[in-house]
């Protein structure tokens, strides 16, 4: 299953195990960037072999519908060779749920750009419409005013606190909890 979106300057794609080498060249380049934010990361999820294998996965979940994982990339680069970030729609429900878990970042020489906004707008639109889901949730570190204000001008509400919810570089860490409701179905 290959999904290509555009945005004004960002192709949002899945990718396969042929983006090995984008995909682990992203998480080299952003290594100490994204460690405030994410888990601890061992050694071996700097291997080629830990990003095949989890893309092979991913898309997998992603042919159950499970899943969404775009890559972005800029236009301007025509053959895809730099990945800039990702976002993420994950554990899709469905029954009487319709919900899903939002993740993303951005590399460190793309923040305060707007990017990130111009893809989670895009990928919202495609939950919303093409997935038919009610509700988005994200969970942020309340220390992470970037990424909250972010969501905020995207329509999230805090719906509260969440205690030790999340085992980040080490340390289990409360999040704020956010969530969008699709607002076309009530």
């Amino acid at each position: 299953m290959k999904k290509i979106y555009e945005t004004d300057h960002l192709i949002l794609r899945t990718i396969d195990p042929s983006y090995t080498k984008q995909v682990l060249d992203f998480y080299i380049r952003n290594k100490e960037f994204l460690a405030p934010w994410e888990p601890y990361r061992e050694e071996f999820f700097y291997k080629p072999v830990f990003h095949r294998k989890t893309l092979r996965h991913e898309l997998e979940l992603m042919n159950q519908l499970s899943l969404l994982r775009l890559w972005l990339f800029k236009k301007e680069d025509k053959k895809h060779t730099k990945a800039i970030g990702t976002i993420s729609f994950s554990n899709i429900v469905r029954g009487c749920f319709q919900s899903c878990f939002l993740g993303y970042k951005i590399d460190k020489e793309e923040v305060q750009k707007g990017l990130m906004t111009e893809a989670l707008t895009k990928g919202i639109q495609i939950m919303f419409e093409e997935y038919k889901l009610h509700r988005i949730e994200a969970n942020i570190i309340p220390r992470n005013t970037a990424s909250i204000n972010l969501v905020k001008k995207l329509g999230f509400e805090n719906e509260g606190t969440s205690k030790k919810y999340l085992k980040i570089n080490g340390i289990w860490e409360d999040h704020c909890h956010m969530v969008l409701l699709n607002k076309r179905i009530e």
